[in-house]
């Protein structure tokens, strides 16, 4: 079972929703305005607290009219938690569970798909990271970059990255 199917994550307007919830929330959001086009991107970041979590979000962004997004906090015992003191680590795990989240969503919006052939108009390709060429995140760009290329994403990194550093950081 992935640590996506167990538990809810929050969406302002839904409220708690299991994953199944969070997949038929998006075809339906898509429906809505099905002349509109699609992004769908997931994102992670994480606080620089001693008690670390990570924010995980799908975000779906109604090209030039706004958007949704899903947020799951994944959390981890006090034991495991301590290896995260190190920000490199940090950063990694940010975008191992988004790079998780993102092969997960990838394989239920593709079944899901099978029962609306019709809706074309969305594309998922893009992992936020809350990386970039500025700050002390800049010599790990290019592995992060490959982290995200070797899972069949495209990574955008700082200013780009809204997803991590807007949206699930505002959950941090």
């Amino acid at each position: 079972m992935s640590k996506f199917e167990d538990g809810y994550f929050y969406n302002p307007s839904k409220g708690n929703l299991n994953f199944n919830g969070v997949i038929k929330e998006i075809f339906s959001y898509i429906r809505e305005k099905p002349q509109s086009f699609y992004d769908i991107i997931v994102g992670c970041d994480s606080p620089s607290a001693e008690k670390v979590f990570f924010p995980v979000v799908i975000v779906v962004l109604r090209v030039g009219e706004g958007g949704r997004f899903f947020i799951k906090k994944i959390s981890y015992p006090d034991n495991l938690s301590k290896k995260f003191s190190n920000w490199h680590q940090r950063i990694l795990e940010e975008v191992l569970l988004s790079c998780d989240l993102a092969l997960f969503l990838k394989e239920a919006l593709a079944k899901e798909l099978a029962n609306h052939s019709n809706l074309t108009n969305y594309q998922f390709r893009y992992i936020h990271a809350d990386v970039g060429e500025q700050g002390q995140t800049r010599d790990m760009v290019k592995e992060i970059v490959g982290l995200i290329k070797s899972n069949g994403f495209e990574a955008k990194i700082k200013p780009e990255s809204f997803a991590a550093s807007v949206v699930a950081d505002r959950y941090t």
